[in-house]
């Protein structure tokens, strides 16, 4: 579960923070008083992962919605103030806050505070890294792209990208072309199909995997085609 819950009043904060966690593979609701909170909430509690709470809104204020929350749920929170007053971290944190994060704050710093929470709650463990990286190229799950050392973006149509993902999630096995086939086309190859052969073809030059000796893709006589480069894998 990724599922994120955000309630604040300022519409350019929810705007920016919805666009940036969604580019962090983060799904994300939006409520920007305490009565469409409680709309969101009492659709989503029992898919949420994280509820953020501004302390202060047009119709109630944070701690209350926060103990409305645990009465309710054990979902992790973090709670918003543009308040440097010690006695509001204080006072959310009693109230069953698991973080309280000071505005003005960067998106990547909530990010962080986000991540920290799941780890311990063991949510994150769950999520699919966004970034795959292997000889100097990095794939972005989300965006579905790829560069090179350089961030020269690598020309690749959407059956290129299919095809390269279903490699990396099997980097190091032995793939059959029936395999590859139903994978990428959802039917076995045909004893003259030349679909597959061309597209690792055309992978192989996107990489510059081309000549006698392929980097990348190594075919395996009679058996099929590895992933043979070594792949990293992160969030970030």
């Amino acid at each position: 579960m990724r599922n994120i819950l955000i309630v604040d009043d300022d519409q350019k904060i929810r705007t920016l923070l919805k666009t940036y966690l969604e580019k962090n593979q983060y799904s994300v609701t939006l409520a920007h008083n305490g009565a469409s909170f409680f709309t969101e909430f009492n659709r989503s509690v029992d898919t949420l992962s994280l509820v953020i709470l501004d302390v202060m809104l047009p119709d109630t204020d944070g701690f209350a919605l926060c103990q409305a929350i645990r009465r309710r749920s054990n979902v992790p929170i973090i709670m918003l103030t543009a308040s440097s007053d010690e006695a509001d971290r204080v006072v959310g944190l009693e109230l069953g806050a698991d973080d309280y994060i000071s505005k003005p704050h960067s998106p990547r710093e909530l990010l962080a505070r986000i991540k920290a929470i799941h780890r311990r709650t063991g949510m994150e463990a769950a999520a699919p890294p966004r970034y795959h990286r292997f000889g100097g190229f990095t794939i972005d799950n989300v965006e579905r792209s790829a560069v090179d050392h350089n961030g020269t973006l690598v020309p690749l149509s959407g059956l290129d990208f299919q095809l390269l993902k279903y490699f990396i999630d099997h980097a190091g096995e032995i793939l059959d072309r029936s395999v590859l086939c139903e994978a990428t086309r959802g039917r076995d190859a045909g004893p003259f199909d030349r679909f597959l052969d061309v597209q690792i073809s055309r992978l192989r030059l996107r990489f510059n995997d081309c000549g006698k000796q392929p980097w990348l893709i190594k075919t395996v006589r009679g058996a099929g085609y590895v992933f043979a480069a070594s792949v990293s894998s992160s969030h970030e």
